[in-house]
């Protein structure tokens, strides 16, 4: 048995806690909100995040962080990214307090802004190496929902020692829930934040009233431009062709339970992205997102074009036919280039 420890109990951290808890590991689920861990373990449910599917008896929460890394093996950090770099702070304090060496694993699906980093190098860089045994991220086409309902779901753990990825994938692995294994860091964590912009246009097509023609356009051109965007920081292109990429593109730009997908579908319908994010209640790290993968784009010298669209309508307040017009009247060009 081992000791795992997730922070962050939104709907993915608790479906992920979840798991490890049917697999029969001690599992300390910790909550930035002591109420919210209150409930839990009353009822186990979440009901915020996760209505009232049923959660595993063995599955506990807590307020308090050294509860739920003390005595751990392998510490899930997934905390929205905006959130990582403050909490990956604080579990440095913690762990140096406890004197011990854990796995390290990002399972938040964003870049952060300012500084562009991805979630597994904030926390190495907050982190030091004294207090991990390694450091893994773990990404793919998993809603949280349909992994608390057993929906067969299919995952990558992804880490440069193939042992850390391994550990993960012992842990994590069910009937349910499988798990393959991976060393591609820089595509696994670009493919997963970047799917997110395009499920946010996914959403606005539906929105506007698009086919299916538009949105296999959109899918197809949307994973060029997240693999070059990728490839661009020595990303493997073939990574974008697995679980992390092309497969966590289509749950998120087609499934009702993508928090990204439904604001795209209410930007398309006429909301305000105020009104979007109001009326959301949750992070939606696709619009943080839009804006640094755009910023990314201009720094690297890298054709993205449906992001810049997505941007535009995000940040510059531009009509959104209008965008979707001005990429179809874009000059021809030969399929692949740039």
């Amino acid at each position: 048995m081992t000791k795992v420890g997730v922070l962050g109990a939104g709907s993915w951290g608790t479906a992920l806690a979840n798991v490890a808890a049917e697999n029969g590991h001690e599992v300390v689920l910790w909550s930035h909100r002591p109420e919210q861990a209150e409930v839990i373990n009353a009822e186990h449910k979440n009901p915020k995040y996760l209505g009232d599917n049923q959660l595993h008896a063995g599955l506990w929460a807590t307020g308090d962080m050294t509860q739920a890394v003390d005595n751990a093996d392998i510490i899930l950090s997934v905390v929205p990214t905006g959130a990582t770099r403050g909490v990956a702070k604080k579990l440095a304090d913690v762990l140096a307090d406890l004197d011990q060496q854990v796995i390290v694993v990002a399972a938040t699906k964003g870049l952060e802004p300012h500084t562009y980093k991805r979630v597994s190098e904030i926390l190495a860089e907050e982190i030091p190496e004294s207090s991990r045994n390694g450091l893994a991220v773990i990404a793919g086409p998993s809603h949280a929902e349909g992994v608390v309902k057993h929906d067969p779901t299919l995952i990558t753990a992804v880490s440069g020692d193939l042992k850390v990825a391994e550990a993960l994938q012992n842990a994590l692995t069910n009937a349910n829930f499988r798990v393959y294994t991976g060393d591609d860091i820089v595509g696994a964590e670009i493919g997963a934040a970047l799917k997110n912009v395009i499920a946010i246009a996914a959403g606005a097509l539906e929105g506007l009233g698009y086919d299916s023609n538009a949105k296999a356009a959109l899918f197809t051109r949307g994973l060029a431009e997240i693999s070059r965007l990728g490839q661009s920081f020595g990303a493997n292109p073939l990574t974008f062709m697995g679980l992390s990429g092309v497969g966590d593109l289509f749950v998120t730009a087609t499934s009702v339970h993508s928090r990204n997908y439904r604001a795209g579908l209410q930007l398309g319908q006429g909301s305000t992205l105020e009104e979007i994010v109001e009326n959301m209640g949750m992070v939606i790290e696709g619009v943080s997102t839009t804006k640094v993968a755009y910023e990314l784009a201009q720094k690297k010298h890298v054709a993205m074009p449906i992001t810049a669209s997505i941007y535009k309508v995000l940040y510059e307040g531009s009509d959104i036919k209008l965008v979707i017009q001005e990429l179809m009247d874009r000059p021809v060009q030969q399929e692949g280039k740039y």
